[in-house]
């Protein structure tokens, strides 16, 4: 049987991709790929070479591998199984060695420095010598210039760091499906709302079990941190969930991720060493948009100095809330979530809960479509003609006011076993030119929401219709680009700390009058948001905001300073670091069990090692961007077409300090940031 892997021209056949294809495939290509650069570079001289000739055949060859392999990493995602697990993890390496290998490749490397020579002389654009700059970074960044020793430690520190990083995914994954917990009636669950309820009994359902149940999957975790009303069940579930993966609470060492994160930061520090750098800090800022440590961590101290005060006093207000009406003495971390949703509902009389009704998904995704589509002239088709890896999964196209189809993304919303937590979006296909014209860009859009319960639709939370919109940002920077060089077309070469500019752009509609009348429509009468709930909604929107500050000012200095300055020798010193940020950013110090960097996979398993600030960074642009809708109009077609012009369509094919001054006619201001998070304000 031929392996539909090895030649993919259209859309992924996932019906058809069987584990025994995902090895085989990747070793296939890769082999093919290596031959035909050699011959490739063989071929061409420095008189020789020119951009058609050199950079677009490079381009095809990338483009197969690339296809090839994400449907493999998506499957690995989606619909795991300890088959595909085992093929997923034998491409690792594979992919590992070529990497390393293309990024030391000495012939490549002078191919691309004549290329970049003769840039002139063949008259190449803005785009092509920003491209043949941003790769000459990368070859350095790759260790081509380090001596054969040297290159060779830099190949098995990578692969290295491509096992850990997987497995400690996947401990994560293997300990969020290892607990449950089983109800025989529904008065233990007393508190939780009605939604949360049904979810747990079609829970116990699908595992053919009598009853319900609750597991670690956010939709289950997140209603017994706000609801339930026994203490000593919330306990046990915050003890589950943030021990996960972890030498701590109920399955203590199972798939306990202690050892591989000292591992992962040591080989982190080894190879920015070996590149010349001080510490992975450094090199990670090598291709980002901040300039040196130094001003990354100045930017986090600076926004904690003006939050820290207001979160005090938030954390205050609900301790002596807690107190004062609830009789309790002493706030611990499973009551922080339930007493903040109570206090929320007493000072605004609204609840994510009780907005569900209003936010059923197919109105949610109609909003979502008229909202983009007025903003940047496109519009949305479902096709049921697409193979899929689960029946959830929706596919649309998008097409231009031109008509044109531009663009494709696959919808798989809801959560299920055996696939990873989270939210995000991934590159299915690239954008670019090919010799039989426009490859369109297609983008796989992943969410875990509840799936419809009881014959009513999908409702969702505001929480995750703002996360929706996030998700549908991304995509819309990978699919409306116009730039037709795989390389930084769509999300391709944007530095990290730019690439969440669109995401949390997106979701300011989702907290104006004008977009929330587009998105939400209960799900029985077809009623907008009634004006008080608009208004109570939009009044507790920085509720507790800057405790929200905080917390995410956390996780971004103990990210970077651990990747800038930890001391591997001294005892236990991940969790020390992560105290003594604790110290002095945080208002909530958790209990000592508390393992939270036992399930940080952003950055032990992500890209977003010394990046996490990249979300703080990027919400500074997305908050300003979104002030000149403020300012000229919500829907206004003029500055919607500026937004697509300057930032979705430009990919990374210009700096993007450069882009956002071209928008916002200025440089970018942490003035909305903090008047849209109500801090100081």
């Amino acid at each position: 049987m031929t392996n539909p892997l090895l030649d993919l021209r259209g859309l992924p056949p996932f019906s058809k991709i069987q584990p025994s294809h995902m090895q085989e495939a990747i070793k296939t290509i890769i082999d093919d790929s290596r031959k035909q650069i050699n011959e490739l570079i063989d071929s061409l001289d420095k008189d020789s070479v020119t951009w058609e000739n050199f950079v677009l055949p490079m381009e095809d060859i990338g483009d197969r591998l690339d296809r090839a392999w994400s449907p493999i990493s998506h499957m690995q995602a989606t619909v795991n199984s300890p088959e595909i697990r085992e093929a997923y993890n034998s491409c690792l390496p594979l992919l590992s060695e070529y990497g390393t290998e293309m990024g030391q490749h000495q012939g490549l490397y002078q191919t691309i420095e004549n290329l970049n020579a003769k840039a002139d002389e063949l008259k190449l654009d803005k785009v092509q010598c920003k491209i043949l700059k941003d790769d000459l970074r990368d070859f350095k960044l790759s260790g081509v210039a380090l001596p054969k020793d040297k290159q060779k430690r830099y190949g098995e520190i990578q692969l290295r760091l491509s096992e850990l990083t997987s497995k400690f995914e996947q401990n994560l994954l293997d300990a969020t499906m290892a607990w449950h917990k089983d109800f025989k009636d529904a008065a233990a669950l007393e508190g939780l709302p009605e939604s949360a309820i049904e979810a747990a009994q079609q829970t116990a359902k699908m595992a053919e079990v009598e009853g319900y149940r609750i597991t670690l999957d956010f939709p289950s975790y997140l209603p017994v941190m706000m609801h339930a009303n026994d203490r000593e069940l919330r306990k046990e579930v915050y003890t589950a969930f943030s021990t996960r993966a972890s030498d701590q609470g109920p399955n203590a060492g199972e798939f306990d991720n202690s050892s591989l994160m000292p591992e992962i930061l040591a080989l982190r520090q080894e190879l920015a060493e070996l590149l010349d750098f001080k510490n992975y800090a450094e090199l990670s800022l090598a291709t980002k948009m901040a300039h040196d440590p130094q001003q990354v961590i100045e930017f986090l101290k600076d926004l904690a100095d003006k939050s820290h005060p207001q979160a005090q006093a938030e954390l205050a207000e609900l301790e002596a809330y807690a107190k004062d009406k609830h009789g309790l003495d002493h706030l611990e971390a499973w009551d922080i979530a339930y007493y903040s949703e109570k206090l929320r509902m007493e000072k605004y009389a609204i609840s994510q809960e009780e907005l569900r009704p209003w936010f059923p998904e197919p109105q949610v995704i109609k909003g979502l479509f008229d909202i983009t589509g007025q903003l940047f002239n496109i519009r949305f088709e479902q096709r049921d003609d697409v193979d899929i890896w689960h029946p959830d999964v929706r596919f649309y196209d998008i097409y231009n006011a031109n008509n044109q189809h531009i663009a494709s993304f696959y919808f798989d919303l809801y959560a299920r076993k055996n696939k990873r937590g989270g939210a995000w979006m991934a590159d299915c296909i690239g954008r670019r030119r090919t010799k039989d014209g426009i490859q369109n860009p297609v983008a796989f859009l992943t969410c875990n929401f509840n799936s419809p319960v009881g014959g009513k639709p999908a409702l969702f939370t505001h929480d995750e219709v703002t996360t929706l919109f996030h998700e549908f940002g991304h995509g819309l920077h990978h699919m409306l680009t116009q730039i037709e060089y795989a390389s930084v077309s769509g999300i391709n070469g944007v530095p990290w700390d730019a690439v969440e500019l669109p995401s949390q752009f997106l979701e300011n509609f989702c907290w104006v009058k004008e977009g929330l009348d587009k998105i939400a429509k209960h799900y029985e009468t077809g009623e907008g948001l009634p004006a008080d709930k608009l208004e109570k909604l939009l009044a507790a929107k920085n509720f507790q905001s800057a405790m929200q500050m905080v917390r995410q000012l956390e996780f971004s200095l103990f990210d970077f300073e651990i990747h800038a300055e930890l001391d591997l020798t001294q005892d236990n010193p991940i969790q020390h670091a992560l105290d003594e940020v604790r110290k002095r950013v945080a208002v909530v110090n958790p209990p000592a069990f508390n393992r939270f960097q036992h399930s940080f996979s952003h950055i032990f398993a992500g890209g977003y090692a010394a990046g996490y600030y990249s979300y703080k960074w990027a919400e500074v642009l997305s908050a300003d961007a979104f002030s000149r809708f403020e300012e000229e109009g919500i829907f206004n077609p003029q500055v919607g077409q500026d937004f697509l012009h300057h930032i979705l369509e430009k990919g990374g094919s210009e700096e993007p300090a450069d882009l956002f001054k071209a928008f916002r006619g200025r440089e970018p201001s942490v003035e909305p940031l903090l008047k849209h998070s109500g801090i100081g304000h």
